[in-house]
């Protein structure tokens, strides 16, 4: 019996660290073994069956002050998996982006002679390339979904596998043939971690308000991921709402994000791959993000933006297909224009709509075999 372990550290890992677990256990099944896959993720990769030795819904956090916050929760946790990891030896660990934790942790790993594959790249390509020779080291593989990052690894020893994006099967799988998109449904994706709703939200509240005043006939929805960030969207609503009387009713699902991606008609989005969802599901998009005052100024030092942007879409693009805006410039007086722009009938519309495409086209496979099962026949097979 083979002994797997996956570990992901975000809602966007746990997803595909869900799907892979069942592949994986597919491709035993068809040889007539068995493997056994334990790990850290959250509540998709529990629903999958994985034995989960660290539950990690709610350690998705962006910026190094954030993570400073929670530092010795991290470092439990990272003693916990290593103590583990050298009393059961794996036969192999999925590292599944989560560049901060996994780097660490995969460098342990090769210490103790354990292969380590990788999906979904950390992203070298904005955080400068020095991470380069020490992933060739410690990785045996390393699995990507976007088709340029291939190119990032071909000067190195490091075998770098384009297998597909694993969002183009899952929202391929979900599509809803009855769904028509309703021009007048507007949805907003805040995020998925605390810090974001924090910092988002409000500016987002306040783009509705002028909306709702500029174009009546638009009916408003949030999603959320979990019950946990509904209920931090609901508390902010009604605080926005005491000093801002005129803010409209805005419905809050709570995961139902795929079906909302293919019914509304337009969308303001955190940054995050929720925009690739967007894209491969045809839905019209601005995006934004904020980070902590003292993490922007260290990004600025640190950062590249790989071919000038920060949303993925873009960059997979090499173009602007949804407009960004960063920090301070996520705010009403920037942000309105740019979404009654890409509202039905809007000066960007059908740009935005032939972006999405080209999108799509780009993450697609030129094998029938899914993204996540190309994946797991690259780690089980080898």
């Amino acid at each position: 019996m083979k002994k797997l372990w996956i570990i992901a550290g975000e809602s966007s890992g746990d997803i595909y660290g869900a799907a892979l677990a069942e592949e994986l256990r597919a491709l035993a099944a068809e040889k007539n073994e068995t493997v056994e896959i334990s790990g850290m993720g959250g509540k998709h990769m529990i629903e999958a069956g994985v034995k989960v030795k660290v539950d990690s819904t709610e350690l998705g956090v962006i910026g190094i002050f954030e993570v400073l916050k929670s530092i010795f929760t991290f470092i439990r946790i990272f003693f916990q998996l290593l103590n583990a990891a050298k009393n059961e030896r794996p036969d192999a660990v999925i590292l599944i982006d989560y560049p901060g934790f996994n780097l660490r942790f995969a460098k342990k790993l090769y210490k103790l002679g354990i292969p380590v594959y990788w999906y979904v790249s950390p992203q070298v390509w904005v955080w400068g390339k020095k991470r380069l020779p020490v992933l060739a080291k410690v990785c045996t593989k390393m699995l990507v979904i976007f088709p340029f990052e291939v190119e990032v690894y071909a000067k190195t020893r490091l075998q770098a596998k384009f297998v597909g994006h694993p969002l183009v099967d899952v929202v391929a799988g979900r599509k809803d043939p009855s769904i028509t998109r309703d021009p007048a449904s507007f949805l907003l994706l805040p995020g998925s971690r605390k810090n974001e709703i924090d910092r988002l939200l409000v500016p987002m509240l306040e783009v509705v308000c002028a909306l709702h005043e500029k174009h009546p006939e638009l009916n408003f929805t949030l999603a959320a991921p979990r019950e946990k960030i509904a209920g931090m969207c609901r508390e902010k609503i009604a605080a926005f709402r005491s000093k801002n009387p005129s803010l409209p009713e805005i419905t809050i699902s709570v995961g139902n994000t795929g079906k909302l991606q293919q019914q509304c008609g337009t969308g303001l989005a955190a940054s995050g791959t929720v925009t690739v969802e967007c894209a491969l599901a045809g839905l019209p998009l601005v995006v934004g993000y904020k980070l902590n005052v003292l993490t922007l100024a260290l990004a600025k030092i640190l950062v590249t933006l790989y071919r000038g942007f920060f949303t993925m879409v873009n960059i997979i693009a090499d173009k602007e297909v949804y407009q960004e805006f960063l920090q301070w410039h996520f705010c009403k007086e920037e942000v309105l224009p740019a979404v009654e722009a890409i509202l039905p009938g809007g000066s960007r519309r059908q740009e935005v709509e032939a972006g999405m495409n080209e999108v799509a086209a780009l993450l697609g496979s030129a094998s029938d075999i899914p993204a996540i099962r190309r994946a797991a026949i690259e780690i089980y097979e080898n």
